[in-house]
């Protein structure tokens, strides 16, 4: 195997990370037992078009995104551990409302809170992982188990559900509450056992000594401003997660408002598929696009990112095994994608900064955030064909972006004077 996915370096993980993979796995499981069929609950409860349904869950997760970066940013100064407790609380309140809510405006409020806690707790776990794994090639491979164990979850959570009858059930929310709360209890004991030193790096970073250890709010601002490959990174992984998130939201709308055969099926079954070619092929890509560029494995992931588009384009509504296909290739381009996304922040991002650069990678999630609203008024006025159309189409102009980060200017940190 090739040394980057080897033995001794899983045998290198400290006991955290064991921690941050299980949690992630029992959390992912039980959300999407219940989150991807909030769509179809919606719709089926309060008669929504596809905009308002869009809206609802747009708005919610817009304002997340914004206090998802100053809540990375603050983890720099207060710790890490501190806003991952608040965080799993956060979690834990607003999955328990959402069992509990019987109104438009209710779901607004609690599925803000739902967002904001998500939105935090993703930047919050990758630069955890950076703080207690020190080596580059294993933090990657870290970053990689993270992204394999929660589509596990992915893949077993759906299919469970359905099994267990929950799919589509209000009441279902109940269960990540306590998933959540029994992932805050190991956290607790992990941290408390964490060692204080972590692996050591084989690679040349840049000296601690050249940032402080304390930044405030206006220099950290100063440096993004700055950076505009990473400026540049965010437009073009915006537009990325807008392409990839009508998946989970104006697709099924899609295929709800068509009349699908077997819709529910159909859904867990896209959902299942998705997960499992990631599990499957993970890895394996890993090993054979190692010796390419972060960069080259992106651009081969938005080459299948297009395909798919124009796949999901032109099936036929009824063609069961057609959209299953479609999946494939999209999953495809997110297992290169989406953790190759990580990697490619942790490598740009200065140690002392490593919360500020997973918050600013956060505005990401503005892609999700206007994916249900943008599907939905597309959907509304176009109609499905045009939607995944323009879905090819932004594909490209993100391989445009991706071909000229290299020419684009970063500061000079190791001259840079931080008072």
């Amino acid at each position: 195997m090739h040394s980057d996915v080897s033995l001794a370096r899983f045998k290198q993980f400290p006991r955290l990370m064991w921690i941050l993979l299980f949690g992630s796995f029992i959390t992912r499981g039980s959300y999407y037992m219940v989150w991807p069929f909030l769509a179809v609950i919606l719709y089926e409860k309060f008669a929504l078009t596809a905009t308002e349904v869009g809206l609802v869950l747009s708005s919610a997760a817009i304002i997340s995104v914004f206090t998802s970066f100053m809540g990375s940013a603050l983890s720099d100064r207060i710790g890490r551990h501190k806003l991952m407790y608040l965080t799993g609380v956060l979690y834990i309140i607003s999955f328990s409302l959402l069992a509990q809510v019987d109104s438009v405006k209710g779901y607004v409020v609690v599925m803000t809170l739902c967002s904001i806690a998500t939105s935090l707790w993703r930047p919050l776990t990758s630069a955890t992982i950076g703080d207690i794994i020190d080596d580059p090639k294993t933090r990657e491979l870290a970053m990689q188990s993270l992204y394999f164990v929660v589509n596990v979850g992915c893949a077993v959570g759906p299919m469970l559900g359905v099994w267990l009858g929950l799919t589509g059930k209000q009441s279902s929310f109940y269960i990540t509450a306590a998933a959540f709360a029994a992932l805050l209890g190991l956290l607790f004991w992990g941290f408390r056992h964490q060692a204080c030193q972590t692996i050591p790096s084989t690679t040349e970073q840049v000296p601690d000594e050249l940032i402080p250890a304390f930044i405030s709010r206006q220099q950290i601002i100063t440096i993004l401003q700055q950076d505009k490959l990473l400026q540049c990174l965010i437009v073009a992984n915006i537009l990325c997660m807008f392409i990839y998130a009508q998946m989970d939201s104006s697709l099924i709308q899609y295929l709800t408002r068509a009349n699908a055969p077997n819709l529910l099926t159909l859904i867990s079954a896209m959902i299942f598929t998705n997960a499992l070619v990631i599990i499957s092929t993970q890895f394996l890509l890993l090993r054979l696009m190692a010796g390419y560029s972060l960069v080259h494995r992106i651009q081969f992931g938005l080459i299948l990112l297009v395909c798919s588009q124009v796949w999901l384009a032109y099936n036929p509504i009824d063609l069961f095994w057609g959209w299953i296909g479609a999946v494939i290739v999209i999953s495809l381009a997110e297992t290169i994608l989406f953790p190759t996304m990580n990697v490619h922040i942790d490598r740009l991002a200065p140690k002392h900064l490593r919360g500020a650069y997973f918050g600013a990678a956060s505005f990401y999630e503005i892609g999700f955030a206007f994916a249900p609203l943008g599907g939905g008024i597309i959907l509304d006025h176009l109609g499905g064909y045009w939607l995944f159309i323009i879905g090819a189409i932004l594909s490209l102009v993100v391989m445009y972006l991706y071909s000229i980060l290299d020419k684009l200017p970063r500061p000079d940190f190791a001259a840079m004077k931080l008072s």
